[in-house]
């Protein structure tokens, strides 16, 4: 579903993305891993043209995301981006952070947009907290709301960016189990995440990165009991004794 060849990324001149390459397939769940600054956040917003890269390929279904029969906003209806900072209207009620994009974006009925954002409230266990505001919300909660305003766009593919960072350790596992739920579903996503237990237990395929580029992937039952690049031992082994793998 997504095919990457070649990205490569600049900060001025810091190599960010070097040659990076990458294949998602149709409901596939893809967990990139890797320390600070191994080029994981920029990889996934690039994905959906947050960032632009300077050179190399993304497509979508065998088209180019930089076509012009995507646009930007016809990309960013397709492909959903959460990110660790829940970035709601603290003005706004849960369902109108929900619906805002629907009725500006996708110019849906507020009728229309209203149902849909109470149907992905309940996929997500928030259905009841559909007028409430967000300071009323723990973050956990927040967060699962930021979840359900990515999903009432209908996105073919869900990029999430260190989603349960921000959240205490307590909050962490209901937002993981929201994702779960996604997962059952058949979504498409692309996951940065330092929970190397989440990453064990979501993904269908886990990649390390390392100085701008995908240094190994396997599936997560190979990839953390026995892996075979040096710096992906030496990462793994950092976080054992961390007592966090």
């Amino acid at each position: 579903m997504i095919r990457i060849r070649g990205l490569t990324k600049y900060f001025g001149t810091h190599l960010v993305l070097d040659r990076v390459d990458l294949d998602v397939e149709r409901h596939e769940v893809v967990c990139l891993i890797g320390a600070s600054g191994s080029g994981k956040s920029t990889l996934l917003r690039c994905i959906n043209r947050l960032i632009e890269p300077d050179y190399g390929e993304i497509a979508l279904d065998g088209v180019s995301v930089s076509d012009a029969s995507f646009g930007k906003t016809g990309l960013q209806r397709r492909v959903g981006i959460v990110f660790q900072s829940y970035n709601l209207f603290p003005h706004m009620r849960v369902i109108d952070n929900v619906t805002l994009a629907p009725r500006k974006v996708q110019r849906l009925a507020r009728a229309a947009a209203e149902a849909r954002a109470l149907e992905v409230l309940a996929l997500l266990g928030m259905e009841s907290f559909a007028y409430a505001y967000p300071e009323q919300l723990s973050g956990g909660q927040q967060q699962r709301v930021a979840l359900a305003r990515a999903l009432a766009g209908q996105p073919d593919v869900l990029l999430l960016d260190e989603v349960t960072a921000a959240l205490d350790p307590e909050l962490v596992g209901e937002v993981m189990a929201a994702i779960r739920g996604l997962k059952a579903r058949g979504l498409t996503m692309v996951i940065v995440t330092h929970e190397m237990g989440f990453a064990r237990g979501l993904a269908d395929r886990v990649c390390f990165l390392d100085g701008g580029r995908i240094i190994e992937e396997a599936p997560p039952e190979q990839l953390f009991a026995a892996p075979e690049h040096p710096r992906t031992q030496a990462f793994l082994h950092r976080l054992l004794e961390a007592g966090r793998l």
